[in-house]
């Protein structure tokens, strides 16, 4: 891809209105993003997310005899890093990459994106149990949408 391509590439999103597009090839890997004043700015794909620790419970007096179930700001969130259309498996006609109860480990395939043509594998950053899948099968989702909520192990 050239110069003149790449600010054709550019010009063209900021028409658009996306607040961002990732284009991967096997020549190239390019991420155009909107700031927050509504630039165009060229980053390296690199996103991260840490969990929020878990708040500490003050302790009981008496403890429940069976184990209590996880509060829910105990779970991890998978989320989406772009906009596009969600897929739960690689094909129509093929099970889904993961199911709620599954066991997943980091680096695992949970899903597929589809932006602009292009489908980008998208994978868990923790270990631990798919607790809820929160978005429908080929479902439009936004960036940083959450996509599972992962028990960690």
């Amino acid at each position: 891809m050239n110069q003149k391509e790449i600010k054709s590439m550019i010009e063209f999103i900021a028409k658009s209105g996306l607040a961002e597009v990732n284009i991967e090839t096997e020549e190239f890997k390019i991420k155009v993003r909107r700031d927050t004043e509504g630039r165009i700015v060229a980053a390296p794909s690199v996103v991260a997310a840490a969990p929020a620790p878990a708040p500490v419970a003050p302790a009981a007096e008496a403890a429940p005899a069976a184990p209590a179930k996880p509060a829910a700001n105990s779970y991890v969130e998978i989320k989406s890093p772009m906009i596009g259309t969600f897929y739960r498996s690689p094909k129509p006609d093929q099970p889904s990459f993961v199911n709620v109860g599954d066991q997943v480990k980091a680096g695992d395939k949970v899903g597929i994106i589809e932006a602009m043509k292009l489908f980008n594998e998208i994978e868990s950053e923790v270990s631990g149990t798919i607790v809820k899948v929160l978005v429908e099968n080929a479902s439009p989702i936004e960036y940083d949408q959450p996509l599972f909520l992962v028990e960690p192990a």
